[in-house]
């Protein structure tokens, strides 16, 4: 797999993860194709790098740029962190409208960033479920249920799904070494890299082992 070349499309490449998989998808020699809102926040250039603009809860400025890909990777986000969490439709109706595009485009392979911590793990320390169910959950419930729901949009259609849970996200760069568990809590589940989230998804483009599977991801 790795002398592979797939094309890609990246949507939300100007955020944390999405842009890791942008480096990451280019220096592996793949052809990337890379939507946001505003292109002006990627200033990136490379021969195989098309930016483009286009917003998930807007199929028409999207759909065009789905055909002929071998994976969507939808990296989207809303802004406001911790203490901004404010009501949302972003991850489900966004994704909704993009796994449609999809079917509509024939293509099949996606990838969508998650969250551990909307289900309490029962293998993570007392003290760090005890955070998660009182602090995070509450500070985050907004952006929580979308994420449910979106999951539950994504196991219901045909795509060839990786939906990725990670933990709490760092801005340390890439390893290439992390533990997952597939369809499974995965023990002490605690921090994982925006890049070594990009650097699972860019690796496992082809992996049938994670398609169809909900992933957790950890150091």
């Amino acid at each position: 797999m790795e002398n592979q070349s797939y094309k890609l499309l990246i949507i939300g490449a100007n955020g944390g993860i999405g842009r890791q998989c942008v480096e990451l998808a280019l220096d592996a020699g793949h052809r990337v194709t890379a939507l946001v809102r505003n292109p002006a926040n990627l200033p990136l250039m490379h021969q195989n790098l098309e930016v483009v603009q286009g917003d998930l809860l807007i199929p028409s400025t999207f759909e065009k740029y789905l055909a002929g890909n071998d994976a969507i990777i939808s990296a989207i986000g809303v802004k406001g962190g911790m203490f901004g969490d404010k009501p949302t439709t972003l991850y489900s109706d966004g994704n909704a409208n993009l796994l449609r595009a999809m079917e509509n485009a024939g293509v099949k392979r996606c990838f969508f960033i998650s969250a551990s911590a909307i289900e309490i793990s029962p293998v993570i320390p007392f003290f760090v479920r005890l955070i998660a169910k009182y602090v995070i959950q509450k500070l985050l419930k907004y952006m929580y249920a979308d994420l449910r729901k979106m999951e539950l949009i994504i196991k219901q259609s045909d795509a060839r799904w990786t939906i990725i849970r990670p933990p709490q996200l760092t801005d340390q760069p890439v390893t290439g070494h992390y533990r997952i568990a597939i369809n499974d809590w995965l023990k002490d589940c605690l921090k994982i890299s925006r890049a070594d989230v990009a650097h699972f998804i860019i690796h496992n483009v082809n992996n049938p082992a994670v398609i169809k599977t909900t992933v957790e991801i950890g150091y």
